[in-house]
């Protein structure tokens, strides 16, 4: 099958097609028919090796010491059941999934064999396989971030940092069908499309910073590494929490953080979503209280220019690669 590998570290150049064996199911496998992926900061992180602040050791010791450990990068996919293990009941041949591979990546190739049992749903009929490849990232971390470390409850008032990404994106819906009120901050080329997908305001960055306009909130969700504790204290309310998606190690560790008398708090580690999230999310779309975002779209085979597009910093939502259909 094709694929799109990588075996050293680098820039974009370094991604290439390439001819790989096609995965064999196992008794509790399907093979899925990849239709379309797409091009994630984890993929650029896993590929580059820019890591948060102080993490450049551990991004080697995750992704490979001496060269990438998986060349097969792909966090998530949408396709066509193409053939089953012995094992299987839930799934046949023909079905129409989305699948979340977050860290095992793989997902840049025309085939994938991922678990019965793991994260692995129907696709929502309402949408493309293009749209359904873009939903499990960003909300697979938005979700267990809000839900699961912030404990985010209705009529809490919550600032999305990064609102226009794919974790973005995805946490501004998901307070909102939370019942949450959400401000997203944002570019002015990006504040219509964040006020698009349900926000209640839009604080435009190259206009204000958020930390002056007075304004305070339950949760401050910082997808973008970009918010210390000490910038924003001002803006949380009393038992509010900073919650940052790309915590630095010093974050980690406990540096910069609140007193605990302060009752404010910082909240850090990884996103550990389940399968019954994956399910969830997939039924959030299929209701259309979840939409995908979607940047542009490419080609498999170019998928040197998605990552070239995705380090710019610049992406919308989600950045599509096309593998068949």
């Amino acid at each position: 099958m094709k694929a799109m590998i990588y075996r050293r570290y680098g820039g974009p150049d370094v991604v290439t097609l390439a001819n790989v064996p096609k995965p064999t199911p196992k008794p509790n496998e399907v093979l899925v028919r990849i239709l379309a992926t797409t091009v994630t900061t984890a993929d650029w992180r896993a590929r580059s090796l820019s890591m948060p602040g102080g993490f450049g050791l551990l991004g080697r010791l995750v992704f490979g010491l001496l060269g990438p450990r998986q060349p097969i990068l792909g966090t998530e996919l949408a396709g066509i059941i193409d053939a089953i293990g012995s094992a299987v009941t839930r799934f046949r041949v023909g079905d129409e999934v989305i699948a979340f591979a977050g860290g095992r990546f793989g997902c840049h190739a025309e085939y994938r064999a991922i678990a019965e049992d793991g994260m692995i749903a129907f696709k929502p009929a309402n949408l493309s396989f293009e749209e359904a490849a873009s939903l499990s990232f960003g909300a697979m971390n938005a979700l267990p971030f809000l839900r699961d470390k912030a404990r985010i409850r209705r009529g809490d008032h919550v600032l999305v940092v990064g609102a226009s990404g794919a974790v973005g994106t995805a946490a501004v819906q998901i307070a909102k069908h939370i019942g949450a009120v959400v401000t997203g901050v944002t570019s002015t080329g990006n504040a219509a499309l964040v006020q698009s997908i349900g926000a209640d305001r839009v604080i435009d960055y190259t206009k204000v910073d958020f930390a002056t306009t007075g304004g305070t909130w339950d949760i401050i969700l910082d997808t973008t590494g970009t918010v210390p504790f000490k910038r924003c204290e001002m803006s949380l309310k009393p038992g509010g929490r900073l919650v940052a998606v790309q915590g630095s190690l010093g974050l980690w560790l406990g540096l910069g953080r609140p007193s605990r008398k302060s009752g404010k708090r910082v909240i850090t580690g990884v996103a550990a979503p389940t399968p019954d999230d994956l399910r969830t999310i997939a039924d959030l779309a299929a209701k259309g209280e979840l939409k995908p975002v979607i940047d542009r779209a490419y080609p498999l085979a170019d998928a040197a220019k998605a990552h070239a597009y995705v380090d710019t910093g610049r992406k919308r939502g989600s950045v599509v690669l096309r593998v068949a259909g």
